[in-house]
Order: structure tokens, then sequence, then C-alpha cells
């Protein structure tokens, strides 16, 4: 739409997030009806087909290879047990499988070609299917698109300038890339970040301003809060409070109007009324199973009880966008091209993230 505005300063920004809560969530809650049904949220559940291991060093995660954390990995998942999770997570409400793996970036070869068959599959199921594999080329995405993805995650994590702080293994214009090269097919984008890993607000607000400024803006925006797991550079960090988390929704709904803004890691901490508070301030899709990747969520009865409470009703898939077409692998216009790309390494080190590794080296 024409009047999406895509120039949002940092200030502006800043400006809309410290208004009285009140005042932001009425603001907020006007701009979501005006583009979505506010009695209707997507309901996805996030697989992580292969957990642990990842040699990044993002400060946050517990999948990281170098921090002393009690997370078990596991090599990929079969294509029939993968089926048979999107199945369950069909039944139980999902219209959408997140599939996720603890790569630093994709490679051509017998795994990425039995991803490929996962979203054929699923796809096939009429579920919309999201992956998030890290950083990938644009022969990569064109592939994915033809298997029948219909969006693909990869978050900026926070603003550019606090990005260094939290991860040093690569940088943040890899993150920019990946998501161009998927805008250049036919999936969708989903791009968020976390809250609550000691940034400033006007951090909070740069990386709003980086995915408002994208064009077309993210179709789907995460916002997690940081969960502090025991072994990563973060784990002493305090929680946000849930009116952190709601002024950051109400703020995304209106510099985004027409993302769907997804409640994602941290509702295990989030009351009832503050989670539906959260939906009042436009966020319009949840993650549900016990697990987001390796961090507890909510208990899907238990969503299905807050739903009944609240009188939502969980969105059907292709709602917002058709279902994409899934093509055979022998049908294929785009090939593996043995790709090497040459993704960033800035080199720089992060004392806690140091400290940490120091950590997993001392235990064993």
């Amino acid at each position: 739409m024409s009047d999406i505005k895509h120039t949002w300063t940092k200030e502006e920004i800043l400006e809309i997030y410290n208004k009285p809560m009140m005042e932001l969530l009425y603001e907020a809650a006007t701009v979501h009806r005006k583009f979505h049904d506010p009695n209707q949220v997507q309901v996805s559940t996030l697989l992580s087909i292969k957990t642990g291991g990842c040699p990044e060093d993002c400060g946050y995660c517990p999948q990281a290879a170098r921090y002393h954390t009690d997370i078990e990995g596991n090599d990929l998942m079969t294509v029939p047990h993968v089926k048979a999770q999107a199945l369950r997570a069909k039944a139980s409400g999902s219209s959408r499988v997140c599939m996720g793996a603890a790569w630093r970036n994709v490679k051509d070869g017998e795994e990425f070609d039995q991803v490929l068959e996962m979203v054929r599959t699923i796809n096939k199921l009429d579920m919309e299917v999201c992956c998030t594999l890290g950083m990938i080329t644009e022969n990569q995405a064109q592939r994915l698109a033809e298997a029948g993805l219909y969006a693909y995650n990869h978050n900026l994590d926070t603003s550019e300038d606090y990005y260094k702080d939290v991860i040093s293994t690569r940088a943040y214009k890899d993150r920019l890339d990946t998501i161009g090269n998927v805008r250049k097919t036919n999936v969708t984008v989903c791009s968020g970040g976390i809250i609550g890993m000691g940034e400033k607000l006007e951090d909070r607000a740069g990386m709003l301003v980086a995915l408002a400024s994208l064009s077309p803006q993210p179709e789907s925006v995460p916002i997690n809060a940081l969960v502090p797991v025991e072994g990563t550079p973060m784990e002493e960090i305090e929680r946000i409070s849930i009116w952190e988390m709601l002024r950051m929704v109400a703020t995304t709904r209106i510099v985004m109007p027409q993302t769907q803004v997804r409640l994602s890691a941290g509702r295990t901490e989030m009351s009832h009324e503050g989670q539906a508070m959260c939906f009042f301030a436009g966020a319009n899709s949840i993650f549900a199973g016990d697990k987001l990747l390796t961090t507890p969520n909510p208990d899907v009865n238990e969503d299905m009880k807050l739903f009944k409470l609240l009188g939502l009703e969980p969105q059907k898939a292709f709602a917002k966008k058709e279902q994409p077409e899934s093509i055979d692998e022998a049908d294929s216009k785009f090939k593996p091209l043995g790709e090497k790309p040459r993704w960033t390494r800035p080199g720089h080190k992060i004392e806690r993230n140091e400290e940490a590794k120091g950590k997993k080296a001392a235990a064993k």
C-alpha cells in the first residue's frame, strides 16, 4: 500500500514507544483493526529439525557449540518424522510449521535436499511452511521457493549498533543480504529480534528502523523476550517486564501496520492478562508447543483455553497470501551450484562471549 511509511527515524519511533501507555495501546489497537481481524491469531509450531552444534557465538543462544549448556544436539530429522510432527501440529490448531536448523548458512548437498523435501511434504498438507536455516544465497532461496516455502525467517536480532556486542561471527550486512536474497523470490520474509539483551531503548528503535525501512516491510516480525539460559553469556541478565514487551509490540504494530506481529519467546513468563494486552496491542501470531527450538513455551492446550476465554480464533493457513505450488525436484529449474559464499567473519572479540566459551573449556 502506498500509505505505508518506510522512512522512520529512531527519534520518531522512540516518541511512539514512550507515549503514555493508554495512548500507545489505543493507537496500536486502532491501526491493528484497520489492517487485521482483531479476533484472529495465527498459531505456528516451531520444530527444531537439527539441534545444537552451531558454530556461531550468538550471546543469547544455547545451541552455540562453544557454550556449556544442557542442550542435547541431534542430527537432521528424517522427512517422515517431520511429516508426523506437522500432522500433529495441524491437529492441534497450527496453520504454519516453522523448521529451524542450527546452521551458520545453508550448504548445497544431501542435507539441504532433505530440507527441500520436508518443505514439499508440509506444503502438500496445506500448511504454511517457514524455514530458518541461517544465511542463504539467491539460488538456494529460489530452490526453497520452488519446493513451496511460504516464509523464510532471518532475524536482525537487534540494532546494527548493538549487534557487535551480541555476535562476532557474522555481520549485520549478512542478515540484510540474506533477506535481500529471499526478496528475489515469491517467499515472504519473517524477520524480527530479541529485546532484553542489555540493549538501550535506542537499539530497539534502531532495529525497528532497519525492519520498517525494508520495502516491502517484512510480512512477519517476531518479537522475542530474552530467555536467559544457563551457560550462555547472557545467563544472568534480568528478564524484561511485560510493560516493555507491550510497548515493543504496540510500537511494532504502529510502525509496520500490515505485518503479522509474532509474540514469540518469553510467553511462559507472561500471565493470561499480559498476553491478552499484547493481542490488543497488535500481536496476531503465537508459537504453540512446549518448546521454541530449545526454550520453554506454554502448552498448546493452555493456549486454546486462552483463545476461548478471549473469543479468539486461530487464523487459517494462507489467509494473507495464496498457497505456493510445490515443484518436484525432477522438474526444478534451479539446480545446486555448489556455492561457497564468503559470508563475513568480523573477527572482533566480545568479552562476555569469550568468558562463557572459557567456562566450557574449563568444564571439560
